[in-house]
């Protein structure tokens, strides 16, 4: 795997600009999250910022990424670190409980960058590697999100608590500009050349539509990432829960570090199941209930080490999960739609998030953080069964998409 990064330059600036542009989210997010709550004297509007960050981007999502089909891949993900960097620097001016909302308004900008980003960033990847190397490279990008988790989470935490929450904004500014820099070296198209004209935004929408009506594989493959979604409410205690067990910022951080240890972890574990599709299915099922699990065992446990290991093993299951399903998902459909399907599947996991969220926001003040994380536990392990009682009778049978000097 490591030498799909060596000889290939433009995966390895892609992949690069990744890492720093999901870091800069976690500089955001864990200053900001236990700065509200001490600004405010409230768990809600922590709670607020997640589902503004998550609402926004389900909102935009089938709009983002029919423009991925549609427009230069490339100057849509520079564009897009951009206008996230004009947007963290109002985060600067929030300084007590009356400019709170002010960080809704900077996340909520940051939501949207993002929405373009996404679609953009997942259905580019195939373009920049050959065919042969799609495994690897999915098992290297899967691993994106979880490694900046990792760093981002412990250090924004660290920063946070060491130097403060704005210069953690400072670094999230830096952080953008490089990923837009190295996004802009990339040299291979970040899409198949297209034949014909583009067609109007609407009727590229219902095509995708239709194209779904019709493959009901793919149907399957866009709603695994909302089993974890609709789990995702757990997030909203996590500093609640650090303060539980007396670990405070720091121990709010080391919850958001492991999470993503799990999901740097999983997809490399799990890198073989890639190239046996018919264990595609079985092996997302199986990542998702053992998500629910995990959560269902961090609302039980008393001791916080085995609370750390827990959440490990819940995105552990949910990083494979991810994994499993994208690549999935660039070998069924061709690159032409793969912005909008890709875009549509993040609709779904993320307005999933928003609504676990925005549950758990309503609630955090009313009841015990432990129900909240097994409530959201339950709902992902039912969610995993219902979903393989449903799909038992379909087959993977999609090869993997064409590479860069071919049409899909």
């Amino acid at each position: 795997m490591i030498s799909v990064l060596t000889r290939n330059r433009d995966f390895r600036r892609l992949f690069a600009a990744e890492l720093v542009v999901f870091g800069s989210d976690w500089f955001v997010m864990v200053p900001l999250l236990v700065l509200l709550p001490e600004l405010t004297g409230s768990g809600v509007w922590g709670g607020l910022v997640l589902a503004v960050d998550t609402g926004i981007n389900a909102l935009l999502l089938p709009f983002t990424g029919t423009l991925a089909d549609r427009l230069d891949r490339r100057r849509i993900l520079v564009l897009a670190n951009l206008a996230a960097f004009a947007a963290v620097l109002l985060l600067f001016a929030v300084r007590s409980a009356a400019t709170a909302p002010l960080a809704l308004v900077a996340i909520g900008a940051m939501a949207v960058a993002k929405s373009f980003y996404t679609p953009a960033a997942s259905a580019a990847l195939p373009n920049v590697v050959e065919a042969a190397d799609l495994p690897a490279a999915n098992a290297i990008a899967g691993s994106t999100w979880g490694t900046m988790t990792i760093v981002g989470a412990s250090l924004g935490g660290v920063v946070g608590a060491v130097f403060g929450p704005y210069v953690s904004f400072g670094v999230t500014a830096a952080l953008l500009l490089v990923g837009a820099a190295l996004t802009a070296l990339i040299r291979r198209p970040l899409q198949a050349p297209r034949a014909e004209v583009a067609p109007p935004a609407w009727h590229a929408m219902r095509e995708a539509l239709g194209y779904l009506r019709d493959r009901p594989l793919v149907r399957a493959l866009i709603t695994v990432k909302s089993a974890a979604g609709l789990g995702n409410g757990v997030l909203i205690v996590f500093p609640l829960i650090a303060g539980l067990h007396g670990a405070g910022v720091l121990g709010a951080g080391l919850l958001f570090a492991v999470r993503g240890a799990g999901a740097l972890v999983g997809p490399f574990v799990l890198r073989p199941v890639l190239g046996h599709r018919s264990w595609l299915l079985t092996g997302l099922a199986l990542s998702m209930g053992l998500y629910g699990v995990g959560y269902l065992g961090v609302a039980a446990t008393p001791w916080f080490p085995l609370v750390l290991v827990l959440v490990f093993v819940a995105h552990f299951a949910g990083g494979a999960n991810w994994t499993l399903s994208n690549y999935a998902l660039q070998g069924e459909v061709p690159d032409r739609l793969r912005g909008r399907i890709f875009a549509l599947d993040m609709m779904l996991a993320t307005l999933a998030i928003a609504i676990s969220q925005l549950v758990a926001t309503a609630v955090v003040d009313h009841v015990d953080e432990r129900v909240i994380l097994a409530g959201c536990g339950l709902v992902t392990a039912t969610y995993a069964v219902g979903w393989r009682i449903a799909t038992r009778r379909l087959t993977p049978a999609g090869e993997p998409p064409a590479g860069p000097g071919r049409s899909a």
